[in-house]
């Protein structure tokens, strides 16, 4: 920080008893440095200079040989309101012991009445060193906010895989299980059957069930992962996606892509895909739409944007995502968590009666 990058206007708070002695140095100063303007407010004591602590100023300067008070009883007034005004001892005459021992205490600097000129080079430097500190404290907050917020999400993340690991557990469980069991059932009638045709029904029953559970599985894998973002990129993807949910809904759809995508799909791919899917299943399952509408935009640096619409019956924003996780926000929550988690951002636009529009950009 250079003289010049000093503020037009410096206010200081002068503690001194003499003020032919303030008014030497506001002379000294407008010698210094003509191109800046000084206001001066001086004071005498401990009295006065607690009143003059309402205001702001830019530094303290005080005298340490007064009758009544002291630097130190001023650094500890400064210390007690927790005010940062850095103070310059401004004396006649100081012992090396005494200037080691003030500074010690909190003063940044001093300065000899004989050699006022250098006053605007120390002021200078003790309030870039006071800026400095408070961009080290305003970074300090917010790694702390950043941390807390890490926190935040890392345990939301494991929420959320606790969420899907139940989602697949009741899949497997309640279809993939039954239809399994169903399956050895009908073979184990099938080998006790005492005639071909009651035989052949049950193997023809059992080879249907089969026949499902793999549709499941088939199911269930793209739900998880689908093999067109691997093979054949998210464009692909999402236009099967979308079409496998709205098809055989009845609901009319439309995709459409801009911007060139990237040859191998990134992370945030799988992200844009899942948020997709999750926010198709609850406008089918909610929203009472007719039409949904799908914009994917491939957008500079690797980023993606999605965007999904449907003209539904909406919902109330506020009432639903009030911070209480329940069975009837579950997927938005889950669609936030996993835009954040990858770095990015959702929004959700919407009202009773007038449809859903869900923006991510990840």
């Amino acid at each position: 920080m250079t003289l010049n990058a000093l503020p037009a206007t410096i206010k200081l708070l002068c503690v001194d008893d003499k003020p032919e002695d303030t008014e030497l140095m506001a002379v000294a100063l407008e010698r210094a440095d003509p191109l800046r303007k000084y206001v001066i407010h001086r004071v005498e004591d401990g009295g006065g200079f607690t009143v003059a602590l309402q205001d702001q100023f830019d530094v303290v300067l005080c005298d340490f040989n007064l009758p009544r008070f002291s630097p130190y009883a001023a650094l500890h007034l400064l210390k007690e309101r927790h005010c940062d005004t850095p103070l310059v001892v401004v004396t006649r005459a100081i012992g090396e012991d005494a200037a080691v021992d003030v500074l010690r205490c909190g003063a940044k600097d001093y300065v000899t009445k004989d050699k006022l000129g250098t006053l605007p080079q120390v002021m200078n430097r003790v309030m870039s060193d006071r800026r400095t500190v408070a961009e080290q404290q305003r970074m300090a907050r917010e790694l702390e906010t950043a941390y807390g917020r890490v926190k935040e999400l890392s345990a939301r993340l494991v929420m959320a895989q606790e969420r899907e690991r139940s989602a697949i557990s009741r899949e497997l469980h309640d279809h993939l299980g039954q239809t399994l069991t169903g399956i050895v059932i009908h073979l184990h009638a099938a080998s006790r059957a005492a005639d071909g045709p009651t035989a052949r029904e049950h193997s023809e029953t059992a080879s249907a069930m089969a026949q499902a559970a793999i549709q499941k599985v088939r199911t269930l894998s793209f739900s998880l992962r689908p093999a067109q973002l691997d093979l054949l990129g998210l464009t692909a993807a999402v236009q099967t996606a979308v079409q496998r949910l709205a098809e055989p809904a009845g609901l009319a759809f439309s995709v459409s892509v801009r911007g060139a995508e990237p040859k191998v799909p990134g992370a945030n791919a799988s992200v844009a895909l899942r948020v997709l899917q999750e926010g198709l299943t609850n406008s089918l399952r909610h929203a009472r739409a007719s039409r949904v509408d799908v914009r994917l935009r491939y957008l500079p640096r690797g980023r993606i944007a999605v965007m999904l619409m449907d003209d539904g019956i909406g919902f109330d924003k506020g009432r639903l995502l009030d911070g209480q996780l329940s069975e009837f926000n579950v997927g938005l929550y889950g669609m936030i968590e996993r835009a954040e988690l990858a770095g990015g951002r959702l929004n959700i636009r919407t009202r009773p009666r007038r449809g859903v529009a869900i923006r991510a950009v990840l």
